[in-house]
């Protein structure tokens, strides 16, 4: 599916997509720094992002748009994006409302795994 977008011609040349023309949004919370959540973004939600200042992005199940907090009133209010050394990723910082995760939670990580150091890291 291509969308025409309005994104900076210059930010869409240096953005490495997934075959389907998504890129990863990692979202952490300016106050905080926590690492809140995980979403897709394409051109056109990267553009709407930057434009508008409420995090934007692309829902993979649905084949739409969402704004953060429209339904849920979860508001993420954008304070920066950046873009990763390779292009492939972005780093959102928001100013968060409400709870980030779809369960309610503060952030979508919290179920923590597991992890054996190796001895010499110790």
């Amino acid at each position: 599916m291509v969308v025409k977008t309005d994104l900076d011609p210059a930010i869409a040349a240096r953005l490495k997509r997934t075959p389907d023309g998504l890129v990863a949004a990692i979202v952490r919370e300016h106050a905080t720094g926590d690492v809140l959540m995980m979403a897709w973004m394409d051109d056109e939600a990267l553009h709407r992002t930057l434009t508008t200042g409420r995090a934007t992005y692309w829902s993979r199940s649905r084949r739409e748009y969402w704004v953060k907090g429209a339904t849920s009133g979860h508001h993420q209010y954008v304070k920066s994006v950046a873009l990763d050394c390779d292009g492939d990723a972005l780093l959102v910082t928001v100013e968060q409302v409400g709870a980030a995760c779809h369960t309610g939670a503060h952030s979508c990580f919290f179920d923590d795994l597991p992890v054996t150091t190796p001895t010499e890291a110790r």
